[in-house]
């Protein structure tokens, strides 16, 4: 019996489609794959959109005071700002530059010249540092439903004990939000809504016991963070998609943008 529920089991999660994140290689780790080094890209996610030229610098907020960022130390997950990096650097779209926790280090052999500590020929002189053209800021919203109509269905087939599965089966979803600004105007330029999906069948394993093992196994230990990253990935790649198709809007103002709108007030 258990083994004909696993095996029921397993075929409605192929049928759906919803046993795997939703971005990225089904090979990959996670949706943000492979390694960067200027502009050549090594085991990139086929899926990331590319660019032949970067359109400017960019650097990444990191902004460890939203509310997010609290929700993902409370899951075990990490900055996403190391995943937006790679992803930027990989796709040729933008040059990376260094705003967040590493510019410390920076700012600090700039600090030990001065203080003559360095060698000779060190130079961490004034006017080397590369100036960001854009900061992009990340956003995360979560959320997590209950696959109602998988469980009817497992329960249809199995009866009670295919319903009681069926309650146990989730998504777990997340969505993303990259806005990106032009640092010299203050005026965002392109803003992008991403979103990754996967199935936590975790229920599922109490219920059957030892004999589920290997094949759900997997599903089981899925970890949040793939779908933030899935996520995140889509967005970057809505992202790089709107920017490709940027057209910057008319000034309103008499004397350009900024010096006053189409809304008057009396």
């Amino acid at each position: 019996m258990k083994h004909f529920i696993l095996c029921a089991v397993a075929a409605l999660i192929v049928v759906t489609g919803c046993s795997q994140v939703n971005m990225g290689s089904s090979s990959a780790k996670t949706a943000a794959t492979g390694s960067a080094g200027g502009a050549s890209a090594s085991n990139v996610n086929v899926n990331l959109e590319r660019c032949t030229s970067p359109f400017g610098t960019l650097a990444v907020n990191e902004d460890h005071t939203s509310n997010w960022y609290s929700y993902l130390g409370q899951h075990g997950l990490q900055s996403t700002v190391p995943v937006l990096r790679l992803l930027a650097q990989q796709s040729n779209c933008f040059v990376v530059v260094e705003r967040g926790a590493g510019m410390g280090s920076v700012m600090r052999e700039r600090e030990l010249e001065a203080m003559g500590e360095l060698r000779k020929d060190s130079s961490f002189g004034k006017g080397q540092l590369v100036s960001a053209d854009y900061t992009v800021t990340p956003t995360l919203i979560f959320q997590s439903d209950n696959l109602g109509g998988i469980g009817g269905a497992v329960g249809g087939l199995l009866g009670s004990v295919g319903a009681m599965i069926g309650s146990n089966i989730q998504t777990k979803g997340a969505q993303s939000m990259l806005a990106l600004v032009d640092n010299r105007s203050g005026v965002q330029v392109a803003v992008a809504e991403g979103s990754g999906s996967s199935m936590d069948v975790g229920g599922i394993m109490g219920l059957l016991g030892s004999s589920a093992g290997g094949g759900l196994g997997a599903y089981k230990n899925t970890p949040q963070g793939k779908v933030v990253v899935a996520a995140m990935t889509d967005a970057f790649n809505n992202l790089v998609v709107a920017a490709k198709n940027y057209q910057a809007q008319e000034a309103t103002g008499p004397k350009g943008m900024g010096t006053g709108g189409k809304l008057k007030v009396n």
